[in-house]
């Protein structure tokens, strides 16, 4: 366990350990209903998980979606301004962790950095075992307006456009780029009604990028309580046995073939010192190769 998690979690005891007025935490986020997220349902099972092993410390909470259509970088911003919403899930980054506050753990094992590709069918020639890391970088590839991947793989020398979330892939197919990187577990839910699309056979890119739970800076029971209810099922093995039995990760090793594919390990410039710490800690991380 690293340093930094042991110190919440003695200064969590110290505050447990006085007569805390119990109250129901509310925790509004965004669910969006006309462009639904099919991975959504991790986030807030796990976020249910956290708040069940903290129950005791902290009381009884009350999950409320809130169906109004934002993208990622408003949502944060109404976080930002204690409006509407109390918690999202996002990529972190320096400047996310400026603004509000994580919850210093890798909600999804670092499965973000794991990058394999949506493509037109007719393009799988283009991608070969043997592709160099030089030739990928000087294809066209697409991601979303204010997303760190973007910033990430621009740092890494990648020819990046970008669109906003829920017109990539029409743009794909329309050839304003020619491959569009997804986390390993995304492409297939995303592309099940799109006949021209496949996910790519051959090549893999990786880098560190944590995904943490944030919420406003001045919440800080909020962010005590997830700490806390996340250490907790870290030390249990809940954890880990929530993250290899969901829907939405159960089977992903072996459909996306992780052992086949040429891998590219690129450096995300993105990462804070706090957050580098975490590295250290191999329970929190999944390792596909």
């Amino acid at each position: 366990m690293t340093f930094y998690i042991f110190r919440k979690i003695l200064l969590l005891t110290l505050l447990t350990s006085i007569n805390l007025v119990h109250a129901t935490d509310l925790i509004r986020y965004v669910e969006s209903k006309k462009y639904p997220d099919p991975n959504q349902s991790y986030f807030t099972d796990l976020l249910t998980l956290a708040l069940e092993a903290s129950r005791k410390e902290y009381g009884d909470y009350q999950l409320q979606p809130v169906a109004i259509e934002m993208a990622q970088g408003r949502t944060s911003l109404m976080l930002e301004r204690n409006e509407l919403v109390d918690l999202t899930w996002r990529m972190t980054s320096k400047t996310l962790e400026k603004n509000l506050q994580a919850v210093y753990f890798p909600i999804l094992k670092g499965l973000m950095g794991y990058r394999i590709f949506i493509i037109l069918k007719n393009k799988q020639h283009i991608f070969t075992k043997e592709t160099p890391l030089q030739k990928l970088q000087n294809i066209a590839l697409g991601q979303g307006y204010n997303w760190p991947d973007t910033d990430i793989l621009l740092a890494n020398g990648f020819s990046v456009a970008k669109g906003y979330d829920n017109h990539l892939l029409d743009m794909l197919k329309k050839g304003r780029f020619i491959f569009y990187p997804r986390a390993l577990h995304e492409p297939w839910p995303e592309i099940i009604n799109e006949s021209k699309l496949a996910v790519e056979e051959n090549l893999m890119l990786k880098y560190p990028a944590p995904i943490f739970f944030f919420v406003n800076k001045q919440n800080k029971r909020l962010e005590q309580r997830l700490t806390l209810g996340l250490t907790k099922l870290l030390v249990s093995g809940e954890f880990e046995k929530f993250f290899l039995n969901h829907p939405v990760t159960s089977e992903i090793l072996t459909k996306a073939k992780v052992d086949k594919r040429t891998v590219f390990v690129l450096k995300n410039p993105l990462l804070s010192e706090q957050t580098k710490t975490l590295l250290e800690d191999k329970r929190l991380w999944i390792e596909l190769k």
